[in-house]
């Protein structure tokens, strides 16, 4: 390329011999990067515990529907009921259950708008469009390289990702290795979801449908999964849930995800280790607004106290050997919920609670501002305890002009639990008059747990206002002192001290889902069930405010 050319740059990407640059495991054979352990997308998540772990099963019948009798549905919906999943014909829009990965027509409410693909959509003469196909075939991380929308830039229009803010501040082919250290690594588990998906939860929000309406009834997909997930093989299974939302233009909607397990008393005998590998598609058109609620409780509780030299029931066992040996530390949970706001002024808030117990679990949300005015709201919790490994990956991409952003993350930690979280801002050069506030908050409540957080700002255009920040601390010991001075103990008021730090992100969640304040089934005492069984124990119970290293 040449000196005046329109894509000359100084800048150079070429390898320069004395550096050699070693290609992402993967590429050579799939095109895609797949995890390795010192990858940045991967750096602080327990790779070498996922890949020695078999995942080769599948559960029986994937592909088809889901056949129970009424005894059995009856049996699955006092579950649901009880793990606060189940939402009534009468508050729900619709409802979509898949029992194992299988679609089950039985215990859904399926409509013209919410209703499961079935192969004979994309059969010739199908109903499947070639917009779902489209939608359907897009890989994240730029592996896709067609923006989902044209984004105006001047007097021309953007439409290629590898190409933003050219020429010299653009990422390249998504193979580069400048792409690579700034992607989530989700690209390979998504292509893996396209093929091995049984089913699709489609769901299309027709054009100004509920436009007025400040809490419209939500549209409610419940993922449950049985011990053995129906697979009658030795070792683990894999199940790969698929989910498509498409918001047309001036509708307003509400989209809800619940994952749970139907026995909730798993033994080592009859619990599987499982894979769940699920992604998410969201487009949201021209004065859209979406509120997603994302509800992981699955895997049941980690065990408490494994951060003491301590022993449990009659003194004979030891808290970490019971951990060692719990069924769902064997599981991994992975999501990547993929975004595009592709009208102007559509608006996505979204709430993602990852209360589960699996032994694994990474979440990544990604979210393109592609039109003027568009708007994300992302708020989220992660509660680790026992000895779980979480990670939470953000992306918020500003690529039109005058978008806006707002984001808040909460991380509470104990046990020997680690999590991380990196959170990434970009703001193209084409994204002037960009708004973004990003803030990550974490508790650690024993000294054996960990946490890395990265907030970070990409900024290459001139006219924004962005901020981000950090904080790692224990639970404030002023506040601590104020309810104690009331006549409050120290362990109420810790307690009440973790509630409310959840109860900001909790209150995103829609009011149905989270259910009436003192049934036993509420997203509220749910929390505080399980925040109860990370309560620091020992001498953390009467140490201050400490400040992490």
């Amino acid at each position: 390329m040449e000196h005046g050319d329109d894509d000359w740059s100084p800048y150079q990407t070429n390898v320069l011999t004395s550096s050699p640059i070693l290609p992402a495991f993967g590429l050579e054979q799939y095109g895609l990067p797949t995890p390795r352990k010192n990858a940045e997308a991967w750096r602080h998540f327990d790779v070498q515990g996922m890949v020695q772990t078999d995942y080769s099963g599948s559960p029986e019948g994937i592909g088809t529907d889901a056949v129970i009798d009424d005894d059995t549905a009856l049996a699955y919906r006092e579950v649901m009921e009880k793990q606060g999943a189940w939402i009534g014909d009468e508050d729900c829009a619709a409802r979509l259950v898949y029992i194992n990965g299988r679609y089950c027509p039985t215990m859904s409410k399926a409509t013209d708008h919410a209703r499961n693909l079935s192969p004979a959509d994309f059969e010739d003469g199908g109903d499947a469009r070639d917009e779902i196909l489209d939608c359907l075939n897009r890989l994240p991380d730029g592996f896709t390289d067609q923006l989902a929308a044209e984004v105006p830039s001047g007097d021309s229009f953007l439409s290629s990702f590898e190409k933003l803010s050219a020429p010299d501040h653009h990422v390249g082919e998504p193979t580069s290795q400048f792409a690579l250290n700034n992607q989530q690594g989700t690209a390979c588990f998504a292509a893996l979801n396209s093929v091995r998906a049984g089913a699709v939860a489609f769901v299309d929000i027709p054009a100004g449908r509920d436009a007025y309406i400040d809490d419209p009834q939500p549209v409610v997909l419940i993922n449950a999964n049985t011990a053995d997930m129906g697979c009658d093989r030795e070792g683990g299974v894999a199940c790969h849930p698929r989910s498509l939302v498409i918001a047309r233009e001036g509708s307003s909607s509400s989209f809800v995800q619940s994952y749970i397990d139907l026995d909730e008393d798993e033994s080592v005998e009859n619990s599987k280790p499982k894979l769940s590998n699920g992604y998410t598609q969201i487009y949201i058109e021209a004065g859209a607004n979406v509120t997603h609620a994302y509800l992981e409780e699955s895997g049941g509780m980690a065990t408490s106290g494994v951060e003491l030299a301590q022993t449990v029931g009659d003194g004979s066992v030891d808290a970490r050997e019971v951990e060692a040996i719990r069924a769902a530390l064997r599981n991994t949970h992975l999501e990547a919920i993929d975004v595009h706001v592709t009208g102007d002024n559509g608006r996505y808030t979204v709430a993602t609670l990852g209360l589960g117990g699996n032994g694994r679990s990474r979440v990544a949300l990604s979210a393109s501002l592609l039109r003027p005015g568009s708007h994300a709201n992302l708020n989220g919790f992660v509660l680790a305890a026992g000895a779980q490994r979480t990670e939470t990956k953000t992306n918020i991409h500003h690529i039109a002009q005058g978008t806006t952003s707002q984001q808040t993350q909460r991380n509470m930690i104990g046990g020997r639990a680690s999590s991380s979280f990196r959170g990434r801002i970009r703001v193209e050069q084409s994204a002037q008059q960009t708004d973004s506030d990003q803030l990550t908050r974490t508790i650690l409540l024993s000294d054996k747990s960990r946490v890395w957080t990265v907030p970070s700002l990409e900024i290459i255009a001139d006219d924004v206002q962005c901020t981000h920040g950090a904080t790692v601390s224990d639970l404030s010991e002023e506040e601590l002192f104020y309810l104690r001075s009331r006549g409050i103990s120290r362990e109420s008021a810790r307690n009440m001290l973790m509630y409310a730090f959840v109860d900001e992100v909790g209150q995103a969640v829609p009011l149905v889902v989270r259910g009436k304040v003192d049934a036993e089934n509420s997203l509220k005492l749910r929390c505080m069930k399980r925040l109860q069984n990370v309560v620091p124990q020992g001498d953390r119970q009467i140490r201050g405010e400490f400040q992490s290293s």
